[in-house]
């Protein structure tokens, strides 16, 4: 409701300014649509209202719908030890540590180097992605945290503890950048 009193307001205002012999008069005339008294209470009226005017909203932006990438990957799961990492098993490619106890609850995976984006892929350390066509209870979103060896091409691994008992090999998985 202010706005359109502000709005009329400076209406009028320009109307005055633009139009000048509209309000000016000589002695001998009468005014044709407003006087000088009427034009000093609107200035008037403004100034004692000390309407603060919102700064200029940006414009807006239409945002272009993502291309979800859906990549087809073969999947299988690890556990942190020596003999299916490196040397150090607890701490993973971007250095996060692994917890000893519970190392599933990370929801952290290990992804081919050509699904990187080091590598010319199209994710990265610390994105999350959704593994999809494994199991109920492998289902679900990860954080992308390791690396798999230079000769496997369009992997994941699912980190896991050995007394999860969890064992697999998994085709065709969906695996989609969130």
């Amino acid at each position: 409701m202010i706005r359109y009193k502000i709005d009329g307001i400076f209406f009028l205002l320009v109307f005055f300014i633009s139009c000048p012999h509209l309000i000016s008069y000589s002695k001998e005339e009468k005014p044709t649509l407003a006087t000088h008294n009427t034009f000093e209470r609107i200035v008037r009226e403004a100034n004692q209202a000390k309407i603060i005017l919102p700064a200029k909203t940006p414009p807006v932006v239409q945002l272009k719908p993502k291309k979800v990438a859906i990549t087809t990957v073969t999947a299988t799961v690890y556990y942190p030890q020596v003999a299916q990492t490196d040397d150090t098993p607890f701490i993973t490619a971007d250095g996060s540590k692994i917890n000893h106890k519970h190392p599933r609850k990370h929801k952290w995976i290990a992804v081919s180097r050509n699904l990187l984006t080091r590598w010319g892929g199209h994710i990265d350390y610390g994105d999350k992605v959704h593994v999809s066509g494994i199991s109920k209870k492998l289902d679900g979103v990860y954080i992308v945290r390791d690396t798999m060896k230079r000769r496997l091409r369009n992997r994941i691994d699912i980190l896991v503890g050995a007394n999860d008992n969890v064992r697999g090999y998994w085709n065709d998985v969906k695996l989609t950048k969130i």
